[in-house]
């Protein structure tokens, strides 16, 4: 998907509010056979997505939303990471590695942001200075703005 190329696709009516993000992940067992399928479930998996717009009033009854489902439009959202400083270089793409596996480490959240999927293909679109102190193993990291690639 090219960066900032709206998609539409459905969401429970309840979270559809402009500004939200979410990671989609993947359809569930209550969806099959729902003919709504394809339109609810045609995007990434473990992606993170931003709603910049509504699509109408029409609410469609959903076996997984109680209050049923909407129509949106949505981009792909940029995540904060930490990467190697090395690496940290601003319109650069890298493929995404996480640094460690210090799960007791204030930083894991930021090595380990949800929504980023290795081995995959990154732009980064900002980077800022990072603490070594943050990290058990104090590696020099710096913290960036990563947004999907496609290709």
């Amino acid at each position: 998907m090219e960066e900032n190329q709206i998609r539409i696709t459905l969401i429970g009516k309840a979270l559809s509010k402009i500004g939200n993000e979410f990671i989609y992940k993947g359809d569930l067992p209550e969806c099959e056979g729902c003919r709504m399928f394809k339109v609810c479930n045609n995007l990434i998996p473990k992606r993170r997505y931003r709603i910049v717009g509504l699509r109408g009033e029409n609410v469609h009854s959903c076996n997984v939303h109680y209050e049923g489902v909407c129509a949106i439009e949505v981009v792909e959202a940029p995540i904060t990471a930490l990467i190697d400083s090395k690496k940290a270089i601003l319109n650069s793409e890298i493929i995404y590695e996480p640094l460690c596996t210090e799960t007791g480490c204030k930083s894991y959240d930021l090595c380990f942001a949800e929504g980023l999927i290795e081995g995959e293909r990154y732009l980064i679109s900002s980077v800022s200075d990072y603490s070594k102190s943050e990290c058990i193993k104090k590696k020099a990291m710096k913290k960036v703005e990563l947004t999907p690639v496609s290709g």
